[in-house]
């Protein structure tokens, strides 16, 4: 089956603008990604990786396999989007990690860092809890958050000013599993 029309089967039949980044491409920068923060903390420290559901699940998944340090996983579940592809500005904490945060580097992982609302939410939060540290990481940083309260220390990929579906990515819930990221 050639390329374009695997894509639209993939995709319900749904035309994507353009693939931005391949699976190998995924792979390879997911990869240098969990080397980098396994080196950013000594042997010994114990780390907490919070995903923040749904989308940074696969993306969680794969990274928590590249990092070279004793990790715990939970997750929060908080929701901008709805079914649009803008955010609403309001964010809903719908699941709350019961995981002890003090004399932890907590990791918070995120899919994409578009408005920064989530964000500007959540790290006050977290903070509150006393962790050792709290460190941001994404897969792809928009860069175009006004009031962003924290930058990421991990990015993945500049993204470009699109919405973007796959590797977790949804529009509506449809389009996660889409071993790519495309452009709708």
């Amino acid at each position: 089956m050639p390329d374009s029309t695997l894509t639209l089967a993939r995709t319900g039949g749904i035309e994507l603008a353009r693939i931005v980044y391949t699976e190998e491409q995924i792979a390879a920068r997911v990869e240098e990604m969990g080397a980098e923060i396994s080196a950013a903390f000594p042997e010994g420290d114990r780390l907490l990786v919070l995903g923040l559901l749904k989308g940074s699940f696969i993306f969680l998944s794969d990274l928590v396999r590249q990092i070279t340090r004793p990790l715990h996983v939970d997750f929060l579940v908080a929701a901008s989007y709805g079914s649009g592809t803008t955010s609403s500005g309001k964010v809903d904490l719908l699941y709350n990690p019961n995981a002890e945060f003090v004399g932890r580097h907590v990791i918070l992982v995120e899919d994409i860092v578009d408005s920064g609302t989530t964000l500007s939410r959540l790290v006050p939060m977290l903070e509150e809890r006393g962790p050792l540290s709290l460190e941001i990481c994404t897969l792809l940083h928009k860069h175009v958050a006004a009031d962003l309260i924290r930058e990421p220390r991990w990015v993945g990929f500049d993204a470009p000013h699109e919405f973007l579906i796959g590797y977790g990515l949804d529009h509506a819930e449809d389009y996660r599993h889409l071993p790519f990221i495309g452009s709708l």
